[in-house]
């Protein structure tokens, strides 16, 4: 043998041992990962292992905004692909920054959960009946803004109050009397089993959710073709379409996972779906100004026409001043 050939041979993956799969160490992200991680030992028939990273945004207790926002829960688990510690990784969609990152690859976006976001209150009390002055916890400028302005329009008041940690740590500060509700995203509770908790589901209507909301992303290094084709499979193209639609928006508009953006798109179904409706809002925190706006076009039949979607909805809403909206603003 000789040395060019022993070197390939001890470079190459070894397709036996098991995979590693580099996850955040939260109930919710061990849960979302180990979701994957039965379907990729289906795929590929090989043994899947979790391994724990720690991200920035998980020991930080700033605010999402002061940190940075975007790709705080997600840079760690990429250096950590890149240097080769693990095999894949799987995000929030959410959290994932809308820039490309070089030498690897997006393989897969499995079906979505539910993307809408749930009210958990005291009492079981629902969003229309909560009392004057009732103060709401949620991390997110952009729910601040649309349950601001949805109180507002039906004369009621509310004080929306920033929190930070995990789906424990949120609910504890109803269950103790410090708030009276908080707001937190359906997928998450559904995958560990607490949607039953919620007091109420806040339709797309009233509150959109984050741009990738409800979805999963699959990463793994671009040096590694074969894992990516095999991950491929647990792609869904209906989900890809959409939340490629909802991030180009995003991307478009220069925001991070932070700003107050909120976008949703979905397929518009009469028997057969023929268009793809995104739904869009940018506001200030407060709720006063809200720059709301749709578009819908054909079910994009690659993924060049999703982003082209998101950029048209972007920069009619940029024409309408949602620029000046996206700027910290307190209630």
């Amino acid at each position: 043998m000789n040395p060019q050939q022993s070197s390939a041979q001890e470079s190459a993956p070894d397709r036996t041992a098991p995979l590693r799969l580099g996850t955040r160490k939260s109930t919710l992200a061990m849960a979302q990962s180990g979701m994957v991680a039965e379907q990729v030992r289906q795929v590929t028939g090989r043994e899947v292992e979790l391994v724990e990273v720690t991200t920035y945004g998980d020991v930080s207790r700033e605010s999402l905004a002061q940190i940075g926002g975007t790709g705080v829960f997600v840079s760690a688990l990429r250096d950590a692909l890149l240097s080769g510690e693990i095999d894949l990784a799987v995000h929030s969609l959410k959290d994932l920054p809308t820039a490309a990152a070089p030498g690897l690859v997006l393989a897969a976006i499995p079906v979505r959960e539910d993307p809408r976001d749930v009210l958990i209150a005291r009492d079981g009390l629902t969003f229309a009946t909560l009392p004057p002055g009732a103060r709401v916890g949620t991390g997110a400028p952009r729910r601040a803004a649309q349950l601001n302005a949805w109180a507002r329009s039906h004369g009621l008041r509310i004080e929306t109050v920033p929190i930070r940690g995990n789906i424990d740590t949120r609910i504890g500060y109803v269950t103790s009397g410090k708030l009276d509700a908080v707001v937190l995203a359906a997928a998450g509770l559904n995958r560990i089993g607490r949607l039953a908790e919620a007091s109420e589901l806040i339709g797309a209507d009233t509150v959109l959710p984050a741009p990738g909301q409800g979805a999963l992303a699959v990463e793994c290094a671009a040096s590694d073709p074969e894992l990516a084709a095999q991950l491929a499979e647990l792609d869904d193209p209906e989900t890809r379409a959409a939340v490629t639609a909802e991030r180009s928006l995003l991307a478009a508009l220069e925001a991070g996972c932070s700003a107050p953006v909120g976008a949703l798109a979905d397929l518009v179904a009469d028997g057969q779906a023929t268009e793809l409706r995104l739904r869009a809002v940018v506001g200030t925190t407060d709720g006063v100004t809200l720059v709301q706006m749709s578009t819908t076009g054909p079910v994009p039949a690659s993924d060049d026409e999703a982003l082209a979607l998101g950029r048209e909805l972007a920069e009619a809403m940029l024409a309408k001043g949602a620029a000046g909206l996206m700027g910290e603003r307190t209630p």
